[in-house]
């Protein structure tokens, strides 16, 4: 069975040869640029002190290439994107260093000098001129995104405001997109995701707009969570616009990528934490499920392929909304969060939407565990979550940085992988 026979076949609940793998398949389910590195050189794939590229200028995700993918026995590939999340192109590749010490390349527009307090900061479209947009602190791992909220004039609020980001893809994207899937597609056996743009309503890490360079409407993330409540009409105004904006993109993109691409990574919207929602699935239902529904409908209709929602912390109560939307797949599953027993989702969802993730916990056990621990853990999350033929493995969420790479490889020998 090839990986994208494999992945098809779990995606519609049916038995696989083996269990399905992931990393990097999409920017929630990489690794840190100094995972990346280390695996590289523990699978003898790099001389020592070869740069690996972030891909993910903002979680500063090291990118997972064909070569890896192999190695790891991997399933999945994600088409890269063509801009970082601070506006500037993956291109131009130079070398930098990171706070720990991991030797990487990093897009040209992306700076590299520090602050008198030793931070780096990133700028709109790596445009100097404006004010910054990202901050790394001194010895961190990854960017937090500068809030630049304008005084907020409630008699002047304007959805346009929170639209600017929206609007037609380009032909220079689509260009971009049909070539990678196209390349994908004919070099490779494996199952392809992409990104939609504007599919995410509300997303928390969008709202800041850390790509644009003076953003208007509402950009403060306590602010934005407030106005679910308080602005509710100005928020379903600007969902309900962005959805139509999103669903003319989807059928350009279908029209540029076919059938040949099999995952849609749609929303990456938070609605939990660590112990529980902070959206109610009645909130839900109302502001954000008639937008996301009218999305995944349309390429439920028109495509071949199946749409991801992306949730961390203890959703159980809302993944009934999540299936009533028409989200196929369910990511990180982040089984340490309060409700979020494996066993329980599976028995509960599992003939309804795939899991993708819970097959580690990368908060305790993969980061902190012995490699037997991490094993033991991978391996029993494995046999629960695939119970019902609807599980692709990976990490909860992206690897983070100071993970053992013993641990690593000790969760992929776990599933089968011969590392």
């Amino acid at each position: 069975m090839t990986s994208k026979e494999r992945v098809l076949r779990v995606l519609n609940h049916q038995a696989p040869d083996r269990l399905p793998v992931d990393l990097g398949g999409m920017h929630c389910s990489g690794a840190h640029a100094s995972i990346v590195y280390g695996l590289r050189q523990a699978l003898g794939l790099d001389a020592p002190g070869t740069p690996v590229k972030v891909c993910d200028c903002y979680q500063m995700s090291g990118e997972i290439d064909l070569e890896l993918i192999e190695a790891l026995g991997l399933d999945i590939a994600m088409i890269p994107s063509f801009y970082t999340m601070f506006g500037f192109p993956l291109t131009d590749w130079k070398p930098w260093r990171t706070f720990e010490g991991t030797p990487v390349l990093v897009p040209g527009l992306f700076n590299t000098d520090a602050e008198p307090d030793g931070s780096i900061l990133q700028y709109p479209g790596g445009d100097k001129t404006l004010p910054p947009s990202g901050v790394m602190p001194e010895g961190g791992f990854y960017f937090d995104a500068i809030v630049r909220q304008e005084p907020i004039d409630e008699s002047k609020l304007n959805p346009e405001d929170n639209l600017e980001e929206f609007g037609p893809i380009s032909d220079e994207y689509l260009d971009f997109l049909r070539k990678g899937v196209d390349d994908y597609h004919e070099n490779t056996d494996l199952a392809l995701t992409i990104g939609i743009p504007g599919a995410a309503f509300g997303d928390i890490a969008l709202v800041p707009a850390p790509w644009l360079a003076r953003p208007k409407g509402i950009r403060d993330i306590e602010e934005w969570y407030i106005s679910t409540v308080t602005r509710r009409d100005y928020l379903a105004e600007v969902f309900a616009r962005q959805a139509d904006i999103c669903l003319e993109n989807i059928k350009v993109i279908h029209q540029a990528v076919g059938d040949k691409v099999h995952l849609a990574n749609m929303d990456g919207t938070d609605l939990a934490a660590q112990e529980g929602l902070f959206c109610s699935p009645d909130a839900y239902a109302e502001l954000y499920l008639p937008h996301a529904k009218k999305l995944n409908d349309y390429i439920h209709r028109h495509t071949t392929w199946k749409t991801i929602k992306h949730c961390c912390g203890a959703c159980e109560p809302m993944i009934p909304k999540f299936i009533e939307a028409g989200y196929d797949v369910l990511n990180p599953v982040q089984c340490s969060a309060r409700g979020m027993d494996p066993k329980l989702l599976v028995d509960k969802y599992g003939d309804d939407i795939v899991f993708w993730g819970g097959g580690v916990d990368t908060q305790k056990t993969l980061p902190f565990g012995t490699p037997d621990e991490v094993y033991d853990q991978a391996k029993t999350r494995a046999e629960i979550l695939s119970a019902k033929n609807g599980f692709i493995f990976n990490a909860i969420h992206v690897i983070q940085c100071n993970t053992p790479i013993e641990n690593v490889l000790a969760m992929f020998r776990a599933v089968g992988r011969d590392v």
